[in-house]
């Protein structure tokens, strides 16, 4: 069943290609062009060229010859004597020795991550989760109790600074009818 449904739903998309290439074009017989039809053609006549020409049929029995020699690394191959790959290798020792050392390294600390508190996260991870959700709670907490405590403060310094204004009246007050009686006030 599944694979008349990709079937099915292969030749849709070799169709909806064929009408974006073609259009509404059609052979001399009156039908839709085919693509597929079109290549086997074209392919078909490859081959009888291919067949009848000896030279043709050399380069296909050579092709796996060509695609050695057009492989980036033969070029390597056949310019870097074994010598010069030593050389490579033995200035590059150092960090050679490097990097060994640290897979070395990485090797050693493996028992380290198959350790039970490793394969605990998960279970750790749902207790993180609900303290965080405890965290961010008493966080927004903190803010209201911040904004109630600044907003106390604000009232204290606006009640401080009437009060302190209308003791510097009172005082004000008092000095003038002092002076007024003749008193001499006390500093």
């Amino acid at each position: 069943m599944d694979k008349k449904l990709d079937t099915d739903s292969l030749e849709m998309r070799l169709q909806a290609l064929e009408n974006r290439l073609y259009g509404e074009r059609r052979t001399k017989s009156g039908k839709p062009v085919k693509c597929a039809e079109a290549l086997v053609r074209i392919q078909g006549g490859l081959i009888n060229t291919a067949n009848k020409r000896e030279r043709v049929k050399i380069l296909h029995k050579k092709i796996e010859d060509l695609m050695k020699y057009l492989d980036p690394q033969f070029t390597d191959h056949i310019t870097l004597p074994d010598a010069m790959k030593l050389e490579f290798i033995l200035a590059e020792e150092d960090s050679l020795l490097s990097e060994a050392a640290l897979l070395e390294q990485v090797n050693n600390l493996q028992p380290l991550l198959d350790s039970t508190h490793i394969r605990d996260v998960p279970e750790h991870a749902t207790k993180l989760q609900r303290l965080s959700q405890i965290h961010i709670k008493q966080q927004d907490q903190t803010e209201a109790q911040s904004q109630e405590v600044k907003k106390l403060f604000e009232e204290y310094n606006k009640m401080m600074f009437l009060l302190s204004k209308q003791f510097t009246q009172w005082d004000e007050t008092l000095r003038k009818m002092e002076e007024a009686k003749g008193i001499q006030p006390v500093e």
